[in-house]
């Protein structure tokens, strides 16, 4: 793929050495001047010293055919205008911003931004899932934590235990897509029973993550 790096010091040269080791074909975009001879020296790489907020800068870069495009300046404003005019004037197919206020990312995603990356997001929505679940299960978060996978373990007391799939009233926004069943994956239908021991992946949103495992389980999470 080609991919174009606009902005950043030291992501942009981690984020270089990781995608040069994968055997991408990458630009880079950078307004510091002793910053780009070094990344043109170190990497053997187009460099193009300049604003990538720029028109004339992007055109400079030859960015139209690019595949991905990521934003790693340290504002925010600066990264969403970067990848909309990636996107709507050069025709990019996937935009990313790294992104400083939390706030941001909902916002930039609305705002036609692929992917917008947060590190205190996603601490805060690991740390809100971790107290949602307890120790009941394992969850991962999917789609920029729009999604939660819950790995549950299903008891003899549990709710569900000995019911067919189509009796159980989980909602919307909710599907048990796999039970683990000793050494056996089971693809769910509506008459397939749940018994003890096995093992549901379960997806949900977050909002409705509480219910489930509640529902799941035959117990609330401690307020």
């Amino acid at each position: 793929m080609k991919i174009v790096i606009a902005g950043g010091k030291s992501k942009a040269d981690y984020l270089i050495r990781l995608l040069l080791g994968k055997k991408h074909k990458l630009v880079v975009i950078n307004d510091d001047a002793d910053y780009c001879a070094y990344l043109s020296q170190q990497h053997k790489i187009p460099v193009i010293c300049g604003d990538p907020c720029k028109l004339y800068v992007l055109d400079e870069a030859d960015i139209g055919d690019s595949d991905i495009i990521i934003a790693l300046k340290p504002e925010d404003a600066d990264n969403l205008a970067i990848c909309q005019t990636a996107k709507r004037v050069y025709r990019v197919r996937k935009t990313v911003a790294v992104v400083s206020n939390p706030k941001s990312v909902e916002i930039f995603k609305r705002l036609g931004v692929n992917t917008a990356i947060s590190a205190a997001y996603m601490i805060a929505a690991y740390i809100e899932q971790m107290s949602t679940v307890e120790n009941l299960v394992n969850s991962l978060p999917l789609d920029q934590g729009n999604v939660v996978m819950n790995e549950l373990m299903i008891g003899q007391t549990s709710p569900v235990a000995g019911k067919r799939l189509c009796e159980i009233e989980l909602g919307e926004e909710t599907i048990i897509c796999c039970i683990i069943r000793g050494a056996r994956i089971i693809v769910p239908r509506g008459q397939t029973s749940i018994q003890a021991n096995d093992k549901l992946l379960v997806l949900s949103t977050p909002q409705r993550q509480s219910q489930v495992i509640a529902a799941i389980m035959g117990r609330e999470r401690d307020e």
